[in-house]
């Protein structure tokens, strides 16, 4: 009995693995796959309803006489209306008494100092009043000695020329003291003074600095940097091309991208007269008014101009592809039909080109997955010429061969 259980349990797990088995060996039915584009002459023709279309945009071919130009540009201060205040003599920070942000009057004192250096030149100026005051004595007492002749005329105008002499060096000394803020006695306070009305944009000291004057230079940030910001520089880096559109008087479109919404415009004051040899490029100056103060120095914006061109049809620079040593855009000349067309461009950047041949205004171009169409378009032409070649002819010896019995 054991062995007949056995015997059908086996005869019914072989019947188990046949059916699985069996159910696995049935055909998968084949997918439907799109049509392939179609080579047709010069035209690339896609059938309709191909998944490649909708990837292929299209823009009208326009005339235009003028192409909008964008370049780099970046705002500084406005070095018209900007003083850099260094100390004229070495000396210790005492005291600050202002601070960014802060509007001050011509004259004012930013920051006191101690400077032994300064204090030599109020003692020169102290001295040298001192000394005209003692030439002036010698000067009476000789002319009372002249008019009871006493003494020689030379004498009298030698101590004449004397006197002339210290009112010189008294007034040079009390210039040169003056003209640092220092008074009339020897106090050794400088005070580093506004020579304009404007804004304290920077501050770079604190109380107890050290300064000298030959810290001064360029790369060296003043203590001090006064500026009016109703008024800004636009630095533009201008291509070789453009720098005719950007004379001395022309207004050009300041885009700032933190500001999207803002209007701005500026006016060319000059450019350069070298290109720069590491970018090739040449710098162009501009001045925009900033009444609210809503532009801020060392922004990075772009200046934007129109450059009349005189003629041409304008596409998009993404249409166009180089196809060799030649520039090619396609052009849609019916649905789902494309075929390439060489162009001659007088003009390009990186969004817009113009072209003086090659196409006509109202042609649709590709304008987006250009490089897709133009792979699809090699593809095309290679499996178009492979099919169109000869087949191989049998060699002759494979010909004359003796055949086998």
């Amino acid at each position: 009995m054991a062995f007949l259980r056995f015997n059908l349990a086996f005869s019914l797990l072989a019947a188990a693995v046949m059916l699985t088995l069996s159910g696995c060996s049935e055909s998968v039915p084949p997918t439907s796959e799109a049509a392939s584009a179609v080579l047709q002459g010069n035209q690339l023709r896609f059938p309709a309803g191909h998944p490649q279309l909708a990837l292929l945009t299209t823009v009208d071919v326009r005339p235009s006489t003028a192409v909008a130009i964008d370049l780099p540009a970046r705002l500084t201060w406005n070095e018209s209306r900007t003083q850099r205040i260094f100390p004229a003599f070495a000396g210790r920070v005492t005291a600050i008494r202002a601070d960014v942000g802060q509007s001050v009057k011509a004259g004012a004192v930013l920051a006191q100092m101690a400077s032994p250096d300064f204090g030599q030149a109020q003692a020169d100026a102290a001295r040298a009043a001192v000394d005209a005051q003692l030439t002036q004595k010698s000067l009476a007492r000789q002319k009372e000695l002249l008019s009871a002749g006493v003494i020689a005329r030379k004498d009298f105008e030698q101590a004449e020329a004397e006197a002339a002499r210290a009112q010189t060096e008294v007034a040079r000394a009390q210039a040169r003291s003056k003209l640092y803020g220092g008074g009339n006695g020897v106090n050794q306070q400088l005070g580093l003074v506004s020579g304009i009305n404007g804004i304290v944009v920077e501050r770079n000291l604190n109380p107890g600095q050290e300064l000298r004057p030959d810290q001064s230079g360029v790369g060296v940030p003043a203590p001090f940097v006064v500026s009016d910001p109703t008024s800004l520089w636009v630095q533009i880096d201008a291509r070789e091309r453009d720098v005719g559109s950007l004379r001395a008087g022309s207004t050009f479109d300041l885009v700032v991208p933190t500001l999207p919404n803002e209007k701005f415009v500026g006016k060319v004051i000059t450019s350069g007269d070298a290109i720069d040899p590491t970018t090739r490029t040449i710098k162009v100056r501009g001045e925009v008014a900033n009444p609210d103060r809503r532009l801020k120095a060392e922004m990075l914006a772009t200046a934007r101009l129109e450059r009349h061109l005189g003629g041409g049809l304008v596409i998009p620079a993404s249409a166009v592809v180089l196809r060799g040593t030649q520039h090619t855009a396609f052009v849609q000349t019916a649905p789902g039909v494309f075929e390439p067309r060489e162009v001659r461009l007088t003009y390009q950047d990186s969004k817009q080109a113009v072209v003086a041949r090659g196409l006509e205004a109202g042609d649709k171009v590709v304008s987006e997955n250009v490089l897709l169409l133009s792979r699809q378009f090699a593809l095309s032409q290679e499996t178009s010429e492979s099919k169109e070649l000869p087949p191989v002819a049998a060699s002759k010896d494979v010909k004359d061969a003796p055949k086998k019995p």
